[in-house]
C-alpha cells in the first residue's frame, strides 16, 4: 500500500490506477492475498493486537490534534481538514505500494468511487447533524450506529450475531450512553434529523464495507485503502468549498485562503493528517482481521478510555451517572471479548 510500478513505468493516478499489466480485480474475480501485508511472517494474532492498539491509540491522539487544530489554532473547517487527511492518506498508500510495502491490485473506478461516496456522504452529514442537532441528540445517533451495523450484517451479508453477543453490545451501549451522553433532547429540526439518520446509515454501511469488501475483492486492507483513498480526494476537492468558505475570489480572514497560519498551527495540522493516515490504514486493517463489529465495539472503547482521560487528566467531573456508565461499558466490553476469544477456540478446535 511487489512493486507499484511496471517496467514500463506507468504511474499511478489519482483516480486509483495502478500498473497497466495488474489484473482489473472485480467481485466476480477476487485474488488472494499473497501475504501482502503481512510484518515479516509474523502470527496473525501479533499483528490483529497491533492493528487495534495503532488504532485505538492514534484515535484518541488524533482527537487532541484536531482540537489543537479547530480550537487552539482556529483552523475551523473540518471538511478542509478532512481533505487534507484524505489527500496524506491517498500520498501515503501510494509511496508505500511504489516502495513495496504491500502489492497493489486494481479494482473497478465503479467500486472504488461508490466506496469513497460512502466514507464523504458520512463526513458531509455527520458534520450537518452536529451543526443542526442537540448535542445530546447526535451523541444518542452516534450510539445507534452499532444495532445498524449489525442489522446491515444480518440482511444484507447473512451474518447474525449471536444472543450472548447482543446480550454484550446492548451493555455496552447503556454504559457508554450512561457516561458520554450529555442530557437528551429530541431534535425538532426535520433537516437535522434526516442528517443524523444519514449519517448514521453511511457510517455503519463504511464500517461493514471496509470488511466486507476486502473478503469480496479478494484484497487485504493496504490494497483496498490503496484504490479507495485517492477516489476520496477526488470527491472532497469539490466539496470543500461548497460546504466551507473557501475564499476563492476573496481570500479574507475567515476563509480557507484567508487563514495565516503560525509555524505551531502547521505542525499541528500535519500532525493530523499524518494521523489521519494511521487511524484510516489501522482501521481497514483492523477491520479485515477481525470484524465491523469487533471495530466498533474497540470504538466505544475510545469513547471510554476518552471520557476516563478527562477525569483522570484533565480535571472533569466524576458524577455517579458517568461512574456506573464506564464500570457498565467495561463490563460489555470484556463481556464481549471473551465471547470472540470462545468462538474463536471452537472454530480452532472444530479446524482440527
Amino acid at each position: 500500500m511487489i512493486r507499484a510500478k511496471s517496467a514500463a513505468g506507468s504511474r499511478p493516478s489519482i483516480a486509483g490506477d495502478v500498473e497497466e499489466g495488474a489484473p482489473l480485480i472485480t467481485p466476480q474475480s477476487p485474488v488472494s492475498d499473497s501475504g501482502a501485508g503481512r510484518a515479516g511472517g509474523a502470527p496473525q494474532w501479533l499483528l490483529t493486537a497491533g492493528y487495534g492498539v495503532t488504532n485505538l491509540a492514534s484515535v484518541v491522539t488524533i482527537v487532541v490534534a484536531n482540537k489543537k487544530v479547530l480550537y487552539t489554532h482556529k483552523f475551523s473547517f473540518v471538511v478542509t481538514l478532512t481533505l487534507l487527511h484524505s489527500v496524506f492518506t491517498a500520498a501515503g498508500m501510494l509511496a508505500m505500494g511504489a516502495g513495496g510495502v504491500f502489492q497493489p491490485r486494481r479494482i473497478s473506478r465503479q467500486e472504488a468511487f461508490k466506496i469513497a461516496a460512502v466514507y464523504v456522504g458520512f463526513i458531509v452529514a455527520n458534520n450537518l447533524s452536529i451543526q443542526l442537532n442537540p448535542l445530546g441528540f447526535y451523541q444518542m445517533s452516534k450510539l445507534s450506529i452499532t444495532p445498524v451495523l449489525v442489522f446491515i450484517e444480518w440482511v444484507w451479508y447473512a451474518k447474525p450475531a449471536s444472543p450472548r453477543v447482543l446480550a454484550s453490545i446492548a451493555v455496552l451501549m447503556v454504559g457508554v450512553g450512561l457516561c458520554s451522553v450529555s442530557d437528551v433532547q429530541l431534535s425538532s429540526n426535520p433537516a437535522g434529523v434526516a442528517a443524523a439518520v444519514g449519517a448514521v446509515l453511511v457510517a455503519a454501511l463504511y464500517q461493514v464495507w471496509a470488511g466486507a469488501k476486502q473478503k469480496e475483492l479478494g484484497l487485504n486492507g493496504m490494497q483496498l485503502l490503496h484504490q479507495v483513498s485517492p477516489a476520496s480526494v477526488v470527491l472532497l476537492v469539490p466539496l470543500a468549498p461548497l460546504l466551507e468558505p473557501f475564499g476563492i475570489f476573496n481570500p479574507r480572514p475567515g476563509t480557507v485562503l484567508g487563514y495565516r497560519p503560525s509555524p505551531e498551527a502547521v505542525a499541528w495540522i500535519l500532525g493530523s493528517s499524518v494521523l489521519g493516515l494511521i487511524v484510516t490504514l489501522s482501521t481497514f486493517l483492523f477491520i479485515g482481521a477481525t470484524s465491523s463489529l469487533t471495530y466498533n465495539v474497540v470504538g466505544h472503547l475510545k469513547t471510554v478510555l476518552i471520557v476516563g482521560s478527562g477525569v483522570a487528566f484533565f480535571g472533569e467531573g466524576m458524577g455517579v451517572k458517568k461512574g456506573v456508565g464506564l464500570v457498565v461499558a467495561l463490563c460489555g466490553i470484556f463481556w464481549y471479548s471473551h465471547i470472540k476469544l470462545e468462538e474463536s477456540r471452537k472454530a480452532d478446535d472444530a479446524s482440527k
